[in-house]
């Protein structure tokens, strides 16, 4: 690793945007951690991925990525083939996929999930779907632990991602955990994404910890922000202390 201590990366996913990183990011600055959110495309996963690498190395130094939701996906691609500049993968709330999965398969793999029944389509003109979250269904589907006024924020100013993007596979035979360590944040009521299924891909991933928070929603990282950057902190420390040693 750089001499340089790590700038911590953070990728929202579908139907969030980066201010969602907003509280974590306060929480970081706030022990002198330098933290940038990333505005993630949410076109697809080999899109979506480069384009996380090309900011990777614009910055110049090494990185600490978190990803929230499909966000794990872009940072587990973006870490794919040993990439020297990521030292660690925080995922809150977050897929971590193997060769070929995709978010479709993984929030299915496990009952519980009932994002589908809140979803809206629409055509776009360069082809395919885009999907957002009904406005009705967005603070029970998204964000249920957080106050109405707040979910009504988060509802009106999520990003939808092409449906495309949530049937792609992880196009590397070498995702990002395989050769970085990984952390994990769970929301155990997270109607996103079975709690059930993270357990599975932290273990599969050979997680350093996890932290599951037993009334969080899938919104983590806003209505947890301390939590998740306490995860956040613990990892950078780990990266540090392994690089000293």
């Amino acid at each position: 690793m750089s001499e340089q201590s790590p700038v911590v990366v953070l990728v929202h996913g579908a139907f969030a945007e980066s201010a969602s990183w907003n509280g974590v990011i306060e929480q970081l600055y706030a022990h002198g951690v330098e933290a940038i959110a990333v505005a993630n495309p949410l076109r697809g996963v080999r899109n979506d991925a480069t384009y996380l690498r090309d900011v990777i190395a614009g910055l110049g130094r090494p990185v600490l990525l978190v990803g929230h939701s499909y966000g794990g996906i872009i940072i587990t691609g973006a870490a794919g083939a040993a990439n020297p500049a990521v030292v660690g993968l925080v995922y809150v709330a977050a897929f971590a996929p193997d060769d070929g999965e995709s978010a479709f398969e993984l929030s299915s793999r496990t009952p519980g999930s009932t994002l589908g029944e809140a979803l809206t389509a629409y055509p776009v003109s360069s082809g395919g779907n885009e999907l957002a979250i009904r406005l009705d269904a967005f603070h029970e589907q998204f964000c249920a632990d957080l106050p109405v006024k707040t979910a009504g924020l988060l509802g009106r100013t999520q990003r939808p991602v092409t449906e495309q993007a949530l049937k792609d596979g992880l196009p590397t035979d070498q995702p990002g955990w395989q050769n970085a360590p990984s952390w994990f944040v769970i929301g155990g009521q997270d109607r996103n994404i079975p709690a059930a299924e993270l357990r599975d891909e932290a273990a599969r991933a050979g997680a350093v910890a996890v932290r599951e928070l037993p009334e969080a929603s899938h919104a983590v990282a806003v209505s947890h922000p301390a939590e998740v950057a306490e995860v956040i902190l613990e990892a950078l420390a780990a990266v540090k202390a392994a690089d000293a040693a």
